[in-house]
């Protein structure tokens, strides 16, 4: 292929990604029109020209200082290992530390992860909450068009939510694709909406002026304060956006928001608000009131398919993070479906996806409105987004060597704003806020006590592990009874014994005449060349082998698959008599206390509902023994 011919591959690849990020990464923020402006105006309490003006300039500096040039400029830098959002940034320290051990101290490490998880919880308390507001918000366009409507309204949103998460097994870019064309028109409704009002009162570019923001601030005292939690809301996908990095790239992300999101929010705000100082009336529900008559109901059904897509922002977002946190020890092992043959952070993960499906549902019939769950709106993602600056400016200083005084600026100048957004969120917390920090709390504690599980469970079990050589140099002068058949054990440190079998030989005093001992690794790729060498076999002799695989990410660890092929390799197998062994540990109390009565409890509960290595490993139910080791933690 020519360089030409390259180049134009590339750049159509990046437009296609451009177009379906559209559909995945915009929809929370591209949809904000229809409830932010509103919510600030009703906040405020005034819709005449200067409060107009200070509210729209919040609004749009609002989305230049922080979208535009924090994320979208400086925070999509940092990718770990292609994957976006607050745990990536912990990742990225977690990487320095192995490679540079003395360049990070134990205790920054153990508060930048705290930091990231406790983040991340509170991502997954606003993924509940965002698909419930967008299409309720959305449906109650129905009742401005039609006020008979408003008891199918609740009913329509559930329906809605449940065909939006059963969608998700398709997958995050076929959704994309599908969603991606809707939200173009959508950006493309919003921005001629707005050129429209535009048109009527021109007078509202002035809000472009920063001015008009703190002079707004400045008369208002505390009260104009109070307006920045409903401004927040124009803003809220931003930490989405983060997060949804893995799913397409940085290029693609900022290539639609600088030339469709950006200008068609920037539009339709300002059209809202020329509409609203032709007719102040329409402060009450600014968006529909500034939507001609006769295109009313195709607004509203646009709306709807819209944030019907807003939703997919944070549920793509909370898929991406618990691969991150099962990665980092923070989350138990779940299905993880790869969607995407060239996009290794495309996941589907079905228990996440029910867990989110049911709390939305839940939300949606307890508020039953968006007015009320706006109160418990944004909080959560206020939070994130000060997490977020205060990792990435360690990153900055411990990773990318910026200038401290460089990294004190950023923190500084984007802290100010986010600690303010925040202040006047707080006051929401009475409101409904509680909601979404509860649900962090608690993800909080469970991540955490998965962490601390495993942390003690290892430490009970290190006295007994033992060096692969050292075990085999045991066999070699002590040989114990060997009996016909074939066991395989799989194991996690291919250099150590694996418990199961020293447990086996420690309560039934033999081993079988072959010992397969196999060790999984995934690559980063979706598969693998079929001329490539995957299987590698190290013979230790006395009937032991080592056994390493790869796997593409795309294609299921099928260890049966790489049993069957070992007799190629030299290793000689007896098919009729073959187990597989697994172990599994189980926590009893000890003197030492490494955990609460309720952390070993909830971790006892999570351990058990983990998928189990022989659904992960496809290994055949007839012939796979769990030996059970009890543990003292």
């Amino acid at each position: 292929m020519t360089e030409a011919a390259r180049g134009t591959h590339d750049s159509s690849k990046l437009q296609r990604l451009a177009l379906a990020a559209l559909g995945v990464v915009y929809g929370d923020i591209g949809t904000s029109p229809l409830y932010a402006f509103k919510e600030s105006l009703i906040d405020a309490g005034t819709s005449d020209r200067q409060g107009v003006l200070g509210i729209l300039s919040l609004i749009l500096w609002s989305l230049i200082l922080v979208v535009s040039i924090k994320y979208v400029i400086f925070v999509l830098r940092a990718d770990h290992r292609g994957e976006g959002g607050i745990l990536a940034l912990v990742g990225i320290l977690f990487d320095r530390k192995a490679k540079q051990p003395g360049s990070i101290s134990p205790r920054m490490i153990m508060a930048c992860t705290m930091i990231g998880v406790f983040g991340a919880a509170l991502l997954y308390g606003d993924g509940i909450i965002t698909p419930a507001i967008s299409v309720l918000s959305a449906v109650e366009g129905l009742e401005f068009a039609a006020p008979q409507l408003h008891p199918f309204i609740v009913p329509i949103a559930v329906v809605i939510l449940l065909v939006l998460f059963l969608a998700q097994r398709v997958g995050t870019g076929r959704v994309g694709a599908i969603f991606g064309p809707v939200m173009l028109l959508w950006f493309a409704f919003l921005s001629s909406m707005g050129i429209w009002n535009i048109c009527k009162a021109p007078e509202i570019l002035a809000a472009f002026n920063p001015m008009h923001g703190l002079h707004h601030l400045h008369v208002h005292g505390f009260h104009g304060f109070l307006v920045l939690g409903s401004v927040f809301l124009a803003i809220t996908g931003a930490e989405a956006l983060y997060a949804d990095l893995g799913h397409f790239g940085r290029g693609p992300i900022r290539l639609g928001w600088h030339s469709i999101v950006l200008p068609a929010l920037a539009l339709n705000y300002l059209g809202q608000g020329a509409f609203v100082l032709h007719d102040p009336s329409a402060a009450s529900n600014p968006f529909y009131a500034s939507t001609p008559s006769w295109l009313l109901f195709p607004a509203i059904a646009l709306a709807t398919a819209a944030t019907v897509i807003a939703s997919q922002a944070l549920i793509s977002g909370a898929f991406s993070l618990t691969l991150q946190a099962m990665h980092l020890g923070y989350c138990p092992k779940m299905l993880v479906k790869h969607t995407s043959h060239s996009e290794r952070g495309q996941v589907y993960i079905p228990q996440i996806n029910w867990f989110l499906m049911i709390g939305c549902i839940a939300l949606v019939i307890g508020f039953r409105s968006s007015g009320a769950m706006a109160a418990a709106y944004g909080i959560a993602v206020t939070m994130t987004m000060i997490l977020t600056t205060t990792l990435f400016v360690v990153v900055t200083i411990k990773v990318w060597r910026w200038p401290r005084w460089a990294s004190i600026a950023f923190a500084i100048f984007f802290g100010v704003i986010e600690c303010a957004f925040l202040a006047a969120n707080l006051f929401k917390v009475i409101h409904g806020g509680w909601f979404t920090i509860a649900t962090a709390l608690v993800i909080f504690y469970l991540m955490t006590t998965w962490k601390a599980g495993r942390d003690a469970l290892y430490a009970s079990i290190k006295p007994a592990l033992l060096p692969l050589d050292l075990f085999l140099k045991q066999i070699k002068e002590s040989p114990p009874t060997r009996i016909k058949g074939s066991a395989i054990f799989l194991s996690s440190m291919a250099n150590v014994a694996p418990l199961a079998l020293l447990h086996n030989l420690r309560h039934n005093q033999v081993l079988h005449e072959t010992v397969v001992i196999i060790s999984v690794y995934t690559e980063l790729r979706a598969y693998l060349d079929p001329e490539e060498e995957t299987i590698k076999v190290e013979h230790l002799g006395d009937g032991f082998h080592k056994v390493s695989a790869r796997f593409g990410y795309m294609e299921n660890p099928n260890i049966r698959l790489v049993v069957s092929l070992l007799p190629d390799f030299g290793v000689s197998l007896n098919a009729e008599r073959m187990t597989y062994f697994l172990s599994r540990e189980r926590l009893a109390p000890s003197k030492s206390k490494r955990l609460s009565p309720l952390r070993r409890t909830l971790f006892t509960f999570l351990a058990r509902n983990a998928n189990s290595p022989a659904d992960i490993f496809c290994l055949p139910p007839g012939k796979v023994v769990e030996l059970g080791i009890q543990v003292e933690c």
